[in-house]
């Protein structure tokens, strides 16, 4: 039996990978230190708490492997002052959340953990396993879990009655979104640095054109924002969503409208700090209408890769299964049920989707053409088979902004601002003692 030629899955097209190196990641070690060095010494000390050098490579390890480097001496002693920075900041975060007693039980770095499984297409345990094949101890990436959920719940707290934003400031978010209907706004990721004593700020530079310089070698932006933003955004990749240019510091806003999308700007100093930004897209402010789809996909494994010359056994029955599934399924729930019985530990909905922003064109062709309730003919990968089923269709203005938008709007805007201020006065108060 001949297979047609592989085609990109759905899954592929729509997953929004946090850790997408670790998937791919060879068992590839390197020595504990650049230079070869076992020993495990102190290179830093904030208000009596360490950081050691196996602290520092962990991460980045842990980095090198989201980013899709190649773990080499050389890479690695190219992340050490980044990693170092931010493993100090992360203890002052960390002395702050238990200062104030914010809980974050093991059950939610499971959860976390479990979350980043599911959205990498990966079942339970297969991250864990990856990483340790790696040569990265999970203990790593539990810390930066912890880290990250208790500084968000801290944040949320300490901002008390503003974090439910009133009905009338919810309102007036959204007139003035309306009175600027028409001009151009911006769909822009971030990654922001701090600069917490003018002594280090070229030291901080230094730390920022490297970032940059690691971004324009490849190296995805929202993995490098969740490695080394300390924004609030940086749990969700570094994603501003779409912002007027006066929402934006004026020296960032005079940057970004003469930006190309796809474009990553240079290091731009702002009051606090260093901020590096991406253009996504750009658009008018409440003009985007879109076709939104909401589907279903059942994803079949195979075995080993495919070879489409000389299929394997298995390979045929899986393709025959799906295709039995795409002729005898009526309803998403029915593509929904084979997927999960199916066990691959692939998400079966993808989330709304935007029709227009669906690659590669293939794939957005064979998505337009299916009706609602109707199933694909199987679509094969190398690795293996999807069908996929359009639940519903609908046109929508996406610029237009919903009162919840308008309060996560609100509500992250104030977060932000009391991040950087706690952060500033944890750096200030601190007794920080750096060893080489």
């Amino acid at each position: 039996m001949r297979l047609n030629r592989p085609a990109l899955l759905l899954f592929s097209a729509f997953s929004v990978l946090t850790l997408p190196g670790v998937a791919q990641a060879q068992a590839q070690r390197a020595p504990l230190a650049a230079d070869g060095a076992q020993v495990n010494s102190i290179v830093a000390v904030i208000n009596g708490d360490i950081v050691t050098r196996a602290d520092v490579d962990g991460r980045r390890r842990l980095f090198a492997l989201n980013a899709g480097l190649n773990v080499t001496p050389e890479v690695l002693q190219r992340l050490t002052p980044q990693v170092t920075r931010l493993l100090v900041d992360e203890r002052l975060r960390v002395q702050e959340v238990q200062r104030r007693r914010i809980p974050v039980a093991d059950a939610d770095i499971a959860q976390a953990v479990q979350e980043l499984e599911r959205r990498n297409g990966l079942p339970a345990g297969a991250l864990v396993a990856q990483l340790r094949r790696a040569g990265v101890e999970p203990r790593v990436l539990y810390d930066q879990l912890r880290v990250q959920i208790g500084w968000a719940r801290l944040i949320r707290q300490l901002l008390g009655p503003q974090a439910e934003p009133t009905e009338a400031a919810v309102a007036e978010v959204i007139a003035g979104q309306r009175a600027r209907t028409g001009q151009p706004e911006f769909l822009v990721s971030e990654i922001f640095i701090p600069v917490d004593d003018p002594s280090e700020e070229p030291e901080v530079r230094g730390f920022v054109d490297e970032v940059v310089s690691q971004l324009r070698r490849g190296v995805p932006f929202p993995v490098a924002a969740t490695q080394f933003s300390q924004a609030q955004t940086a749990l969700q990749g570094g994603d501003l969503g779409w912002v007027g240019s006066e929402a934006l510091d004026p020296e960032v806003a005079k940057i970004v409208t003469q930006m190309p999308p796809g474009a990553v700007s240079n290091a731009i100093r702002v009051p606090g700090g260093f901020q590096i930004v991406a253009l996504r897209q750009r658009r008018e402010v409440g003009r985007d209408m879109a076709t939104v789809l909401s589907l279903r996909q059942a994803f079949f494994p195979f075995s080993g890769t495919l070879d489409p010359n000389n299929p394997t056994q298995q390979q045929i029955q899986t393709v025959e299964r799906a295709r039995a599934l795409a002729n005898s399924a009526r309803s998403c729930e029915a593509v929904e049920a084979a997927a999960r019985a199916g066990g691959s530990g692939r998400d079966p909905d993808p989330g709304e989707v935007r029709l227009e922003s669906v690659q590669p064109p293939p794939l957005r062709q064979l998505i337009a053409g299916l009706q609602p309730g109707r199933a694909s003919q199987p679509v094969i990968a190398p690795d293996g088979v999807a069908v996929i089923m359009v639940c519903s269709r609908e046109t929508r203005n996406q610029a237009e902004l919903t009162p919840d938008a308008a309060r996560q709007q609100l509500v992250r805007d104030r977060a932000e601002l009391l991040s950087r201020q706690l952060q500033r006065e944890l750096r200030r108060r601190a007794q920080i003692e750096m060893r080489s």
